[in-house]
């Protein structure tokens, strides 16, 4: 071992040389695409997966449910601290049985079920009631909201 250790020195030498850029002391992140609220990958959920188009015609992409409609009551907060490019044109969410992508005012929400979201107690969507219906024979929920009855007081009850 002690005859390869001026080899190992040397190799070791040659590699710091050929590095394009000296060490700083920082190590910088790679651009990984975050949650704007909660702040988990996207990549991680994307079966909770929604999104926002906005008025600018850019896209704004959420973990959740209970995580779009905290940054859609909070808009100008998120605005503000530059983690929203813009107002919010529409929502759109996923369907959590079949994965299909429909506009939130057209869902169904099904709250207090046994599954729970990436961040806590969440609400479920679903592209008809039929699907909810199904969904919560099988994993429970208390209640099957329309979009209309999403409220802010609902919102922060979920994120106790």
């Amino acid at each position: 071992m002690k005859r390869y250790l001026p080899i190992i020195a040397l190799l070791g030498a040659w590699l710091f040389a050929q590095s394009p850029t000296p060490f700083t002391g920082k190590i910088s992140q790679l651009q990984i695409k975050v949650d704007p609220a909660y702040e988990i990958s996207l990549k991680k959920y994307p079966k909770w997966h929604c999104e926002a188009t906005l008025k600018n015609g850019a896209k704004a992409e959420f973990i959740s449910v209970k995580s779009m409609m905290q940054v859609f009551f909070h808009q100008d907060y998120f605005k503000k601290h530059g983690l929203l490019a813009g107002d919010i044109k529409q929502l759109f969410v996923h369907d959590y049985l079949n994965g299909h992508k429909i506009e939130a005012s057209k869902a169904v929400y099904l709250f207090g079920s046994r599954v729970v979201g990436p961040h806590g107690d969440d609400l479920i969507p679903f592209e008809s009631e039929a699907n909810a219906k199904l969904f919560q024979m099988k994993n429970g929920g208390t209640k099957i909201l329309p979009f209309a009855k999403l409220t802010i007081g609902l919102i922060r009850y979920l994120d106790m």
